[in-house]
């Protein structure tokens, strides 16, 4: 699909069923530690870890979210990530990462779209910010101005949200032991200086889970399995990326999986205190106990065909530095996805930048009028 103004890249499809990496099963882990299967202590444990995560929406949702899990119904859920700071119930910040996911139980799919965090809008009541980025929504009214930004933006209902935070689940795989993940490329990176500078430098190779890491006294050492701060090292680098924040998610959902595969290879490590505890300083999510084990329960078979899109705009110079522009018609190839695995009706895409700006207010800033 092509902008006949070509002012979008277009919309690229990516489809792919992953064997064993299931995405229900690490959003599951994450959020449960599967504490249900060790009795009932560790059920007690694995709720409370979750009811310190679990934190309101704060708006009255377009769908009936609870009666969509209980009728075994397709969902939505808004998956963000953050490296910055603690997930305390006041914290802001900007999300790093952004991807909205559809599970589909009855066609057994799950689809993840990820969201460009430049691309320009007008955040949901917050729209005399514009042009702001899509990454701070959360920043202007966490999770409620994130998801309604979404929602309007594609015309597609989010009904639930998810927030992790990267540097957290440091403390997460240092729980267990330290994860396996092969890299997709070869980079080199200093998670002090965001460059390939020397003092703590980490060394990643193409299809290897090998890894060295050159500390400030310049020794070198090698691991075959990454401790929190290789992950967190790992799943940072952006700029010698040649996709950019596409491939940055990218290496975070290899984290996340590899977590996932760590603790269903040792099961009994997540009933662990510690591990639960680590769980509920990393999330942040307005599933509650029974809507996860509602979904661990009935929906972990999307989990083997999972499709992913990502959409592709052009970049702007606007107030806040560097920023994507989407065009509708790119927008409308995901609304017409998303809708389709949620058993929607087709409808036209959302406004172009989410809330309302006029085209004097776009001319102004240079920017394609809606």
């Amino acid at each position: 699909m092509t902008d006949p103004d070509n002012r979008s890249g277009g919309l690229k499809y990516i489809k792919r069923a992953y064997r064993g990496r299931n995405i229900m099963l690490v959003l599951v882990v994450i959020l449960v530690g599967l504490g249900g299967l060790f009795g009932f202590r560790a059920l007690g444990n694995a709720q409370k870890a979750v009811n310190k995560s679990y934190e309101s929406a704060g708006f009255e949702k377009a769908r009936n979210t609870d009666q969509l899990l209980k009728e075994r119904k397709p969902f939505s859920i808004l998956l963000m990530g953050t490296d910055t700071g603690e997930l305390g119930r006041k914290y802001k910040g900007r999300t790093d990462s952004m991807m909205l996911a559809v599970v589909n139980p009855q066609k057994q799919t799950t689809t993840l779209v990820s969201l460009p965090r430049d691309t320009i809008i007008a955040p949901i009541g917050f729209e005399n910010q514009f042009p702001a980025k899509l990454n701070s929504a959360y920043e202007f009214g966490s999770a409620e101005t994130s998801m309604q930004t979404v929602q309007a933006w594609l015309n597609v209902p989010v009904d639930y949200y998810a927030l992790v935070n990267m540097r957290g689940l440091e403390q997460v795989v240092n729980e267990l032991g330290g994860v396996k993940v092969t890299s997709p490329l070869s980079f080199k990176y200093n998670p002090d200086t965001a460059h390939e500078d020397a003092g703590n430098l980490y060394e990643f190779k193409k299809g290897s889970s090998d890894f060295t890491h050159t500390g400030k006294d310049g020794k070198t050492k090698s691991y075959s399995k990454m401790d929190g701060a290789a992950a967190l090292a790992f799943s940072r680098m952006r700029y010698q990326d040649p996709e950019g924040d596409y491939g940055r998610q990218a290496r975070q959902r290899l984290v996340l999986e590899g977590i996932a595969s760590k603790g269903l290879s040792n099961p009994v490590r997540l009933a662990d205190q510690g591990f639960l505890s680590a769980i509920s300083k990393s999330v942040k999510t307005d599933l509650s106990f029974t809507n996860i084990q509602q979904i661990s329960g009935n929906y972990l078979p999307a989990g083997k065909n999972i499709k992913t899109d990502h959409l592709v705009g052009k970049s702007y110079n606007t107030k806040s530095g560097s920023a994507e522009y989407i065009s509708n018609e790119t927008k409308q190839g995901v609304t017409d996805n998303l809708r389709k695995e949620l058993d929607l009706e087709p409808a036209e895409t959302g406004p172009l930048y989410g809330g309302a700006v006029d085209m004097y207010t776009a001319d102004k800033h240079a920017l394609p009028a809606p």
